[in-house]
Formats: structure tokens, sequence, C-alpha cells
């Protein structure tokens, strides 16, 4: 393995900055590039949003001893958060991921601004390798090509890892996974917000007193349901309507309650339930966007020939990847989710919640291009059934591999809390995001070892039951009886 070149990590969010955490710890060389001004740039976007996981969840083990352990230049004198404390996403950034992107052993290695554009092959002499080209191929170089400010830049690297999530790849309004007709121009003209607006915050005036479109049944449409619920009561002209793409189900729309052993999210459920049965949230079943027409409101066409006219649509419609820069690159990725074709049956948020997904690390993410890897939410591709914790470990094991540590890399250290409902759609992980008002829980004690619906390995679980459907069977049946 070539050890003159660094390890180039895509992205400076929570799982990029573990990556070289745990890279530095085995004394790799790393280079950090992060299109955003600063690290966790797309979690500040929506820094209004708490988690449904606390702290104890999401700081990464080599992160912690960078920033604990004192050393030269560096005092050591970092506080974690408490444990049983709820971060938003502003938190995350604020308390921890600012300081590790300012730690002395970091810092000189990350450039921000750079927005990668393309990642391909060439020989170490500077003769091109493309998709096509197999000799040579494993012992080649990665080229991995950035935008900034000062212009194009070409950087060589011995790996790389895609740490750079899903957050600016939004799955469209459009029925069938494409853009409805008008959408672009939509989008352009500001009728449709970002995936997780803050109508209690920045975006108030924005939203008050106007007809809003919600679409999608996950984590994040809820949070803006519930934001804009409180809204009305503020500015009862303010008209919500929720779009759901099929029919409505109580256990799907509002999740487990008081059944669900994160509060958080079990409270989450209960707000939605009482704003739509006090009549402040209209349903609206079988939405299936066809078209959007501009004006001096906007127009959304259905496929049933229905039509609504609404002032602002927010799609709450879930992410998937942006493989274009990977597309001269051999990927092995699994044809329903878009991730590594081995974890894909591991995630598919049809049988998976983040709960019953198996621990995993390098040979799971492996691809034929050797020492390339996706992590983090990227590497579930379309599946919203990520935790941050997964992608800690992922990027332990990686770095392990990296580094020549082949037992560390095969070794799975990680117990995955049942965090997880299969409708989430954030584009960011299964923690996220939580109820709007602050709120904390206890710290949940391990369970015993249950079985797993994906076959071996079986995980062993932290118990957050959620009250339905995937480690939620309880509410389940109730339903049914």
């Amino acid at each position: 393995m070539n050890q003159t070149h660094p390890v180039i990590i895509i992205g400076a969010g929570p799982i990029g900055l573990a990556a070289a955490a745990h890279l530095i710890e085995r004394n790799q060389d790393v280079r950090i590039l992060e299109a955003g001004p600063a690290a966790g740039a797309a979690m500040q976007a929506w820094g209004h949003i708490k988690l449904f996981s606390t702290w104890r969840y999401n700081i990464d083990t080599a992160a912690r001893r960078l920033l604990e352990t004192p050393s030269e230049n560096y005092a050591g004198d970092w506080e974690a958060p408490r444990e049983t404390r709820l971060p938003s996403g502003a938190d995350m950034v604020t308390e921890y991921l600012e300081p590790l992107a300012a730690h002395p052993a970091l810092a000189p290695h990350i450039s921000y601004g750079h927005r990668v554009t393309s990642v391909t092959r060439v020989q170490p002499e500077g003769k091109g390798v493309d998709k096509t080209r197999s000799q040579g191929r494993e012992d080649a170089l990665f080229l991995v090509r950035s935008e900034s400010d000062s212009g194009t830049t070409d950087l060589l690297a011995r790996a790389v890892i895609d740490a750079s999530g899903t957050w600016n790849t939004p799955n469209p309004v459009g029925r069938s996974g494409i853009e409805a007709i008008g959408e672009a121009t939509a989008r352009e003209l500001g009728f449709i917000t970002s995936p997780l607006p803050d109508p209690l915050g920045t975006d108030k005036e924005s939203f008050a007193g106007k007809t809003v479109l919600v679409l999608g049944a996950g984590h994040s449409a809820a949070n803006t349901l519930i934001s804009l619920g409180r809204l009305r009561q503020e500015h009862p002209d303010t008209q919500i309507l929720w779009g759901l793409r099929g029919a409505a189900n109580p256990v799907r729309l509002y999740g487990g309650g008081a059944a669900d052993e994160l509060p958080a999210r079990g409270q989450l459920g209960t707000s939605l339930r009482r704003l739509v049965e006090n009549g402040d949230i209209s349903i609206l079943e079988n939405v299936s966007v066809t078209a959007l027409e501009t004006g001096d409101r906007l127009t959304v066409v259905l496929a049933d020939d229905r039509s609504l006219v609404v002032d602002l649509v927010v799609p709450a419609t879930g992410f998937r990847p942006d493989l274009r820069i990977l597309s001269e690159l051999r990927l092995d990725l699994d044809q329903v989710v878009e991730a590594p074709r081995e974890l894909g049956p591991l995630i598919d948020p049809e049988l998976h919640s983040c709960g019953t997904v198996s621990a995993h690390g390098e040979r799971v993410l492996a691809h034929p291009e050797t020492d390339f890897y996706i992590v983090g939410m990227k590497s579930y591709g379309r599946a919203p059934t990520f935790l941050m914790a997964t992608g800690y470990e992922q990027v332990r094991s990686i770095a392990a591999s990296l580094a020549g540590d082949r037992a560390a890399a095969d070794l799975v250290e990680l117990d995955l809390p049942e965090t997880g409902v299969c409708s989430t759609d954030l584009g960011g992980s299964c923690d996220l995001p939580a109820a709007g008002e602050p709120s904390s829980c206890g710290t949940p004690e391990p369970e015993a070892e249950t079985e797993s619906c994906c076959g071996t390995p079986e995980p062993v679980k932290i118990g957050f039951a959620t009250g339905t459907l995937h480690g939620h069977a309880e509410l389940l049946s109730e339903q049914q009886s």
C-alpha cells in the first residue's frame, strides 16, 4: 500500500471527523475536504432540531480520546456534555464538532470551501486510469478534484472515504422518484422550502398566515408539522396540509407514543396526533404530485386530477446519495437502496429499523474499487435507518483496515440502540429529529441479546423499544385486535 499520500476524507461532519480521528490515532496521514465554510455545515442547517438519542450515543470514541487527552500544544480540557442530555444539531456543532475540528491534530488537515466534483484513479507517474482500465488498477492512486473560490484543485490520495452525506440531495416532490413538471422553477422561486425549515424561528415570517403543504410521513415531516401547529396558535390564519403518498395509517404516522422507550420520540407522535385530532392539521391521502404551476401562489396538480393551491411546500420526502462524483469508480451497489451491496439487505427500511441493523465494518462497506469507501448516511443510500453510532463503527473498522490491522477491522464492537422507525426520512440519521421543546431521558440499560430478522450475525441491541413495527409489535397488535 502506498503510504506517501494521505487518506482523503470527503466531508467534515461527525462521521468524517471521526474517520480522521481514528486514522490520526493510528498515525495515518489524512486530508479532509469540506464543501461548507466550517465543520458540521450540513448539521448547522437543521440546528434548531433536537436529536432523539442522547449525547451518550453521539460522540465517537477516538474523537473523545483526542479531545480529552493533553498534549504538547493542547490542554486536553474539553468536557463532554452530560450523557443523558438530548443535543440539537446546533449543540452537536458548537459543543463537539467545532472543538474537534479545531484540535491541533486535525485543524491543519481540513480544507473548507472545497466541494469535491470527481473521484477517479491515476497511476503514480500520472497516466490516467478510467473506469474501463483494469491493469494496475489496485496499485493506482486516487485523484480527487475539488472546486473552491481559488479554482480547481486535483489532489492525490492512497485511499478515499466519502462521508459527504445526503443533505444536499433531497428526494423530489414529484411522483415515482423524479421531479414533477415545473418543480425546478417552483424551487427557484421559493415555493419549495428546505426539508427542515424553522417555522418558529428564522422562517417564522415566511410561514405565518400562509397555506403550507408538508409532504412526507417521517420524523422530519412530524417536526415541521408540530412547529407549524404551534405557529398556528399565534397566527390562526395559518393553514396546514399534510400530504401523504398513501392512506393514513395511525401506527406509521404517530409511532408508539407512550410505548416508545425514547420519550422525546414518543412525544413527537403524541403531539402530532393531538394537532390532527384538534383540526389544526388536515391530512390529505394519496397525494401523488405530477406538476407544480407557479403564479402568485403555487398550484399543486395531483395524479387523480385534484389540485391544491398553497403558498409553500415543505419537501420532507427523504434523501438520496449523490453518486455523480463517483462515476469513474467501480462501485458495487444494492439495486434497491443504492448502498454497498452487502449492506443493502441489512438496511432495507421495509424490513429493518435502526435497531435491527447488524453492526458492520470494512468488509461489508468495501467496493471493487480497492481502498474506496462510502460511510455515514451516504452509505445507507436511500434507506433512512442510519444511526450516528453505526457510522462511528464503520470508520473505526475502515481506519483499522487502512492501517493494516485486519483483526481490529473485523472485530464488531458496537451495540446498536433500537432507536429507529422505518418511515423516518431525515437526511442525517434515525438519531433525529426529536420534539421541538427541550427534553431529556435517562440512560437506557442494555437488554439481553435478541434475535435479528436478518439472520446472522445477530446484533446485541440497547433497549429502546419504539412501540411499533420492527421492535414495536406491541402497538401494532393493539391496532389489529
